[in-house]
């Protein structure tokens, strides 16, 4: 696990697999609750709490609410069918539905709550890649981002307001991805469905107008805009290329494409550029109730000079899922993220895709 090491306004903190223990993680998520004066506004796709360490984090929630602070959590509720990626959360309701605070469950028919952030006093937010679960704090490679910002804090509001009040995926991140300075950063908030697809097209064009780098880390890539662009510049060799997937959700992705035919086109895309670029490949434990979460987790991608890190897969699902993405323009942030996703992908064999 890796950190800042001096508070700034925006704050980084990577986790591998078996990199940290899940009291280091749930420790810090206490420290970023525990502060609340006023209000916390949660959205959750998967939150545990029977280990020691998830119990710390509810602890810390409901004591919030006990001091006097405004405590409203928003989590996922599974539906019955298939979902290959993302993994199906083990969100208990009843537990959830029992806590002493305000809480909603968002139906995933068809599309997910994919959400992992908090709002803190409308003033900060802890947003990234990563579950309050041990296997998130512990197993899998995620990413963790803290914004000092009551403009973008504001923004993750209105998102969270808007699936609050609605109760379903469908229509909401209606939020306008305006830039703002964060102590010299660039940053925009991007949240799905609403603009899902812009989103795709922002992330390929700045992989298109990158010289120096992209690296990308992702558990898959599916979106077609970023497939046919990171295909250019492989093909072209603009720049390098360099990543890191999980081959056994990739697996499954391929497995889909050649059974569905809606999207086989995509099938020579993703071979292009997994075996004609540096991708790195995870092999994990297929999702089973009870099983390990070991999952590539990660979802970032740098290009040049910014980086996009969030909730987001880089794919059509992710595009149409309650989402959200930090675009930051910083060399420094970039320069962190780039090493991330360098680091993990060395500890990994090159990825294999089927066939």
């Amino acid at each position: 696990m890796t950190t800042n090491s001096a508070r700034q306004a925006i704050e980084l903190e990577t986790l591998t697999d078996g990199g940290q223990r899940p009291a280091e993680v749930a420790r810090r998520i206490a420290d970023f609750l525990a502060s609340a004066k006023r209000s916390l506004d949660i959205a959750m796709y998967d939150i545990r709490s029977e280990t020691d360490a998830g119990a710390l984090v509810i602890a810390t929630l409901l004591a919030a609410g006990q001091r006097g602070v405004a405590v409203r959590l928003l989590y996922d509720v599974a539906h019955p069918g298939p979902i290959a990626v993302p993994p199906p959360p083990e969100t208990k309701p009843e537990a959830i539905e029992a806590l002493p605070v305000p809480t909603r469950g968002i139906a995933g028919v068809p599309d997910l709550m994919h959400h992992k952030f908090a709002v803190r006093d409308r003033e900060s937010v802890w947003t990234g890649s990563t579950n309050w679960t041990d296997d998130s704090w512990s197993r899998q490679e995620n990413v963790i981002v803290t914004v000092d910002s009551q403009p973008i804090a504001y923004a993750y509001t209105l998102a969270f307001e808007q699936l609050w009040e609605q109760g379903h995926v469908e229509g909401t991140g209606r939020v306008d991805p305006r830039p703002e300075d964060v102590d010299g950063a660039r940053v925009r908030a991007w949240f799905c469905p609403e603009h899902g697809e812009a989103l795709s097209h922002r992330v390929a064009k700045h992989v298109g107008k990158a010289r120096e780098r992209v690296r990308i880390a992702s558990p898959v890539l599916t979106s077609g805009p970023i497939l046919a662009t990171l295909v250019e510049v492989v093909n072209e060799r603009r720049c390098t290329v360099a990543g890191v997937v999980d081959d056994t959700q990739v697996d499954q992705v391929f497995g889909q494409w050649r059974t569905n035919g809606v999207s086989a086109w995509k099938i020579p895309l993703l071979r292009r550029i997994l075996e004609g670029a540096a991708f790195s490949g995870k092999t994990t434990t297929p999702w089973r109730p009870g099983s390990v979460h070991d999952f590539m987790h990660a979802k970032v991608v740098v290009a040049d000079d910014t980086s996009f890190v969030g909730s987001f897969n880089f794919s059509r699902s992710g595009e149409r899922n309650a989402e959200n993405v930090l675009e930051i323009a910083d060399r420094g942030i970039a320069d962190r993220l780039a090493g991330f996703v360098d680091e993990v992908r060395a500890r990994y064999p090159a990825a294999t895709p089927p066939g």
